[in-house]
Order: structure tokens, then C-alpha cells, then sequence
């Protein structure tokens, strides 16, 4: 199945533009809750002002924060403290210079397990995991890889069903066909190439989804119920 995708998505990659392992990890902290399209709209004025980790290290975060913030970008002030406290800890640490472990690179403000992954996959050829985004999370469910929705046992189940060497391209290829075919409620299985072997196909919308949140009429009445049957408690009891 994986070979199929990988036809049918040849072109799969990291769509963060970046020229060095510095630039790919500031995008994709910056990518946090956001679009990458978004991303390489900001990073280009970001990288003019502060070209490497020393020049951000040095930066005022409330200055980064309202430079984002001109740029569009949301969580501006959050996402500035982070990406100026891990280029301060890429000065004092490394030399200025991207670790190339996950053990390391997680120490650093704002950077979790995937975005780790996504730099040592993409910068270094060296994965040590595979990147659970929302795509490759119901992907993975849809196509019968695993059977939870918790990213870290998906990751988990990933990396024993693929050799090490498919890592980076996994995730990458997922993201692709999530993007261009397998969308989240509308898949377009008819004219997904690998439809004949997929376990949900044609009823794919619902499998891989998160739950809808509660409506806000529906979240207020569900707040106040046990005010309610306190208040009707007491008046039997009077």
C-alpha cells in the first residue's frame, strides 16, 4: 500500500522552504496550529531580520512577537518567546549549530517529538521517529496501521510495521494524499488509487476524525446541568 502511495505521490516532501536546519526548525515551530503556506509568508521577513541563531538569540521576543503579528501569524507572542529561547539554547549549547539527536533537540522551547522528527528526517536523513501529524494520525486509522488515536501509540505502531529508511518519506507521502485526496470529511475515494485495497474505502468519513466539539448552546447547558438539579432537589425538598 505504502509503495502505491509513494507512486501516486511521488513528488511528497517537507512543504516548509528552508536553506538550513536553523530556518526548517524556526518554520516549524512557527507551523504549530497554523498552515505551511502561512509559514512561508512570515519566514522570509523573519530570516531577513534575524538570519541565525545568534542574530535571534540576541532578539527582543516582544519585538519577534509584533513582527509576527504584522505578518499574520497567530500565537504571535507564544511562538516568539519560543523560537528566540531555542536559538538562545542552540547559542548556548551547540554553538549555534542544530543538534542532531531528538534527546537534544527536545529540549529546546517549543519543540516536541514531532517537530524533532520533522528536522532530523528532513535536515539530516536520521529520523528517529515518524511525524504524527492530524493527516498521518487518520490516514494511519483509515488504512488499518493502527488502531488507536493517541499520537504517540500511533508513532509507536508506525515505526514497527516500517523499516527506519521509510520514516521520513511516510510521513511526508500521508500528508500528500491527506492533502490531495483523503480529506478528513469529504475523502475522495473514487479517485484514490489505492481504493481496491483500503479497508474503509467509500466510507472513510467516518473513521480517522476527531469528534465534533460541542456547540456552545449545547456546552452551557451540559456546564450548568448539575446547578439545575441542585436547584430541583431543593425545591422537592421544600
Amino acid at each position: 500500500m505504502f509503495a502505491r502511495l509513494r507512486t501516486l505521490h511521488a513528488d511528497a516532501h517537507c512543504e516548509l522552504d528552508h536553506r538550513s536546519p536553523f530556518e526548517l526548525l524556526v518554520a516549524t515551530v512557527l507551523s504549530a496550529q497554523t498552515t505551511d503556506v502561512l509559514v512561508n509568508k512570515v519566514t522570509p521577513h523573519l530570516f531577513a531580520s534575524y538570519p541565525d541563531a545568534r542574530a535571534l538569540a540576541g532578539a527582543d521576543p516582544a519585538e519577534v512577537g509584533a513582527l509576527l503579528r504584522r505578518l499574520g501569524m497567530g500565537m504571535f507572542n507564544q511562538k516568539a518567546r519560543n523560537i528566540v529561547g531555542l536559538a538562545r539554547g542552540l547559542l548556548e549549547r551547540h554553538g549555534g549549530e542544530v543538534p542532531r539527536s531528538l534527546a537534544e533537540l527536545v529540549k529546546l522551547p517549543g519543540v516536541g517529538r514531532k517537530t524533532a522528527n520533522v528536522v532530523l528526517g528532513v535536515a539530516f536523513g536520521a529520523p528517529e521517529g515518524v511525524v504524527v501529524d492530524t493527516h498521518v494520525q487518520r490516514l494511519s486509522q483509515r488504512l488499518g496501521w493502527t488502531r488507536s488515536d493517541k499520537p504517540e501509540q500511533i508513532e509507536r505502531d508506525l515505526v514497527a510495521l516500517f523499516p527506519q529508511r521509510d520514516w521520513d518519506m511516510l510521513s511526508h507521502t500521508l500528508i500528500f494524499h491527506g492533502r490531495r485526496l483523503c480529506f478528513a470529511r469529504k475523502p475522495a475515494c473514487g479517485a484514490c488509487g489505492i481504493n481496491d485495497v483500503c479497508p474503509v474505502a467509500f466510507r472513510a468519513e467516518h473513521v480517522g476524525r476527531k469528534p465534533p466539539r460541542p456547540r456552545r448552546h449545547d456546552a452551557q447547558q451540559e456546564a450548568t446541568a448539575p446547578l439545575r438539579k441542585v436547584g430541583v432537589e431543593r425545591t422537592r425538598a421544600r
